[in-house]
């Protein structure tokens, strides 16, 4: 069989669930020669020039949404300076957040997953997914605020979980957020100076009603969209956050050409008290803002943490975002 009719497999090696007894099925499901181990950024570079030169038509990432964020780059700009098409990615849902496994419909259980594995290496139907260019990076989603700190909480409050006596096994990463969130993370929000940012139009951008639509005229290139405190900024192409929040509803209806920019002013604790609703999706309010964007800068006044497709990115005083030209196609576990 040759490469072309094959599938590349590539597990996050430091991903919890990637285990050695993991790897091992998957050795020998797809075999060795098309299951690649992943541990640093220098690795992933590496998997990236082999799989583009062996011309795998697809790749299925394992371990979440940092590493699908890591892979497609990696892979897209090698594939792109030696002029080549892309191959199509796939994601096994093996990490913690898995916001893009929620939206392609992945399986949740390690059953599910070998299933998934199995059927995607004879049947790779896809669809096109446009994803958001930040900071030289290809990611389905990225933000300032909340979001940041709360996955520095998640982390945390993890590295301690992890070692406990029996629970420590049996906790995953849904838990950790369960405990960082409402301990640490809304208790700091609402105690510390929130967030003071300015975002400014790119690109064409829109404001949006409280049912997603388009209210008012396009706003100009150069305008401020924003500016003043926020608890979080965020964007995003697809509706999940991780573990099914619908952090973005409105970005299963927005255009091709856009993504979701969501600024989110309200009171932490006012958030917290609406957390339900906040997780399906339905939570609004005055100074919850939602716009359709092509292209967005980010301003602070200080250092402030990001996190770029689920994983912490540094401190910066300034985010450009931006969608990405050309559409990735991914594998679609909804179709028939």
């Amino acid at each position: 069989m040759s490469k072309a009719d094959r599938v590349a497999v590539v597990l996050n090696g430091n991903a919890r669930q990637v285990t050695d007894e993991l790897v091992e099925s998957f050795d020998q499901l797809v075999g060795s020669g098309d299951l690649f181990l992943s541990r640093s950024l220098e690795e992933a570079h590496r998997i990236a020039r082999e799989i583009v030169e062996a011309g795998y038509p697809v790749v299925l990432t394992g371990g979440g949404d940092g590493t699908f964020v890591q892979m497609v780059t990696s892979i897209s700009n090698e594939a792109r300076g030696r002029k080549q098409e892309p191959p199509s990615f796939g994601l096994l849902k093996l990490g913690t957040g898995n916001s893009l496994a929620w939206a392609l419909g992945a399986g949740t259980s390690r059953k599910d997953v070998f299933a998934d594995l199995a059927r995607l290496r004879h049947d790779s139907a896809h669809r096109d997914v446009r994803l958001i260019e930040a900071q030289g990076l290809l990611t389905p989603f990225a933000g300032a605020g909340f979001d940041a700190l709360g996955l520095k909480h998640f982390h945390e409050v993890r590295s301690v979980v992890r070692h406990l006596p029996w629970i420590g096994k049996r906790a995953t990463g849904a838990v950790s957020y369960a405990i960082s969130i409402p301990m640490l993370t809304i208790p700091k929000l609402a105690l510390r100076p929130r967030m003071s940012v300015r975002i400014i139009n790119r690109g064409d951008a829109e404001r949006l009603d409280f049912r997603g639509k388009p209210q008012g005229e396009s706003i100009e290139r150069g305008e401020l969209l924003f500016e003043g405190p926020c608890i979080a900024a965020l964007v995003s192409t697809i509706a999940y956050w991780g573990f099914g929040v619908r952090v973005f509803p409105f970005a299963e209806d927005r255009p091709p050409n856009r993504f979701c920019l969501r600024v989110v002013a309200t009171s932490p604790l006012h958030v917290a008290a609406h957390m339900r609703s906040a997780w399906k999706g339905t939570y609004r309010h005055e100074n919850l803002m939602d716009f359709y964007a092509e292209d967005v800068e980010l301003q602070f006044d200080e250092p402030t943490a990001i996190e770029i497709g689920g994983d912490p990115a540094g401190m910066t005083r300034s985010l450009r975002a931006r969608l990405h030209p050309a559409p990735v196609k991914l594998i679609d576990y909804a179709a028939p």
